[in-house]
């Protein structure tokens, strides 16, 4: 079950439709979806999942080194996304952000833009996993046996 946290779903569709850079941030999954949606005839907008970074800095820093031919963006816009992976699809948003990617004229990139997401989907079913086993994880209260 997805958790009740309110998302303004005009706010990021406008977003994901206009940033040149985004950056999701998950509540299930430490990694990170950056999405830039800059391109040249050499470049297609890249999908990648991407560790956590400490600071903004560090984010322009392995920006740059992902695509070193492109001019750092203005901002990184950051989207905290607080529900399932699978939420992404059901409300539309994983959607506009590929369709933008292909009406770019890049439609081999929804292929990869799948894969990506299925990566999302594969981390977020490990840490569940991970949670249910303790790995990786504590709880407040020990555990009693009978």
């Amino acid at each position: 079950m997805d958790n009740e946290y309110h998302l303004d779903r005009e706010a990021i569709l406008r977003t994901v439709r206009t940033a040149d850079v985004v950056a999701f941030r998950f509540v299930t999954v430490p990694m990170r979806l950056l999405v830039d949606y800059r391109f040249t005839e050499k470049d297609a907008p890249m999908v990648k999942v991407v560790p956590k970074v400490d600071s903004a800095e560090e984010r322009f820093k392995s920006l740059k080194m992902l695509r070193p031919r492109f001019k750092l963006p203005q901002k990184i816009s950051a989207i905290w996304w607080p529900r399932h992976i699978a939420t992404l699809r059901e409300t539309g948003i994983w959607d506009a952000m590929v369709d933008r990617i292909v009406e770019s004229g890049f439609q081999a990139m929804s292929t990869r833009c799948d894969e990506v997401f299925e990566e999302l989907r594969r981390m977020e079913r490990m840490e569940v996993v991970n949670a249910i086993g303790g790995e990786g994880y504590r709880t407040l209260w020990p555990a009693q046996r009978r």
